[in-house]
C-alpha cells in the first residue's frame, strides 16, 4: 500500500487547505486517484441501480447530472471543503466508485468519509483496499484526528463493511437521513488515529 506523492506540489499545503493536486494512492489491485470528466459515464452506469440508492443519498439520474457532479467536485476540492477518490480496479480506466473525505472542522482535526461502490464489485476486496489507503492518506497527509462515518440502520452491507475496517460503532443518530420522503435511523461509526495504528501495529506482529 504506496500513497505516491509525486503528484502533490506541496502536501503541507494539500493538509492545510487541501487545494493541491491529490496524489494518487495505490494497493495491490486498486487505485485511488482524482476524479475526471470522463469518470461521468462508469459512474452513471454503476452507481444508479436501486441496489445502490435503497440506502443513500440520491445520485445524479442522468450522465449530465453526473458530469455536472464532477465539476462540482472539483470547485469544492478547490475551495477547502471535501476530497473525492476515483477507485479504478487494475485493468480498468475508468471509475467504479467513490470515496470522499469531507472536513467538520476548519482544520480538519475531524472529517467525515463516505464511499459508494458499483454491486458489481462487492465482495472483491476492493473496499477494504480503498478505505485503508483513503484513511491513511486522511491521518497521514491532511492531519486528520477523527473520521466519522454513518450508515442508515437497515444498510447491513454497510454497517459490515465499517465494522470490518474497524470502525467502532458509537451510538444511532435517530431519523437523520430523510429518504424517499421518510427519515431513518443511522449509526454513527468512527475511527480515531491512535486505534488506527495500533491496530496496524497489532497486525504488523502478527505477520511477523
Amino acid at each position: 500500500m504506496t500513497i505516491q506523492t509525486s503528484a502533490v506540489s506541496d502536501p503541507a499545503t494539500l493538509a492545510a487547505g487541501w487545494n493541491g493536486s491529490l496524489p494518487v494512492l495505490r494497493s495491490e489491485g486498486v487505485t485511488l486517484r482524482e476524479l475526471r470528466f470522463s469518470d461521468a459515464r462508469s459512474l452513471f452506469s454503476l452507481l444508479t441501480t436501486e441496489e445502490m440508492t435503497c440506502f443513500t443519498a440520491s445520485p445524479p439520474t442522468t450522465l449530465e447530472g453526473f458530469e455536472r457532479f464532477i465539476t462540482w467536485s472539483q470547485r469544492e476540492h478547490e475551495a477547502g471543503r471535501c476530497v473525492w477518490f476515483a477507485v479504478v480496479p487494475d485493468g480498468q480506466g475508468a471509475a467504479i466508485g467513490l470515496f470522499q473525505i469531507r472536513q467538520l472542522q476548519p482544520s480538519c482535526d475531524t472529517a467525515e468519509w463516505r464511499f459508494a461502490l458499483g454491486p458489481a464489485f462487492w465482495g472483491s476486496g476492493l473496499f477494504v483496499k480503498g478505505a485503508e489507503l483513503v484513511i491513511e492518506f486522511a491521518f497521514e497527509v491532511v492531519g486528520t484526528h477523527r473520521l466519522e462515518a454513518r450508515a442508515a440502520l437497515q444498510n447491513g452491507r454497510g454497517n459490515s463493511a465499517l465494522r470490518k475496517i474497524g470502525a467502532v460503532e458509537e451510538g444511532i443518530l435517530r431519523q437523520s437521513f430523510l429518504r424517499g420522503g421518510q427519515h431513518h435511523d443511522q449509526s454513527l461509526w468512527s475511527i480515531l488515529r491512535e486505534d488506527w495504528y495500533r491496530s496496524k501495529a497489532v497486525w504488523g506482529s502478527k505477520a511477523s
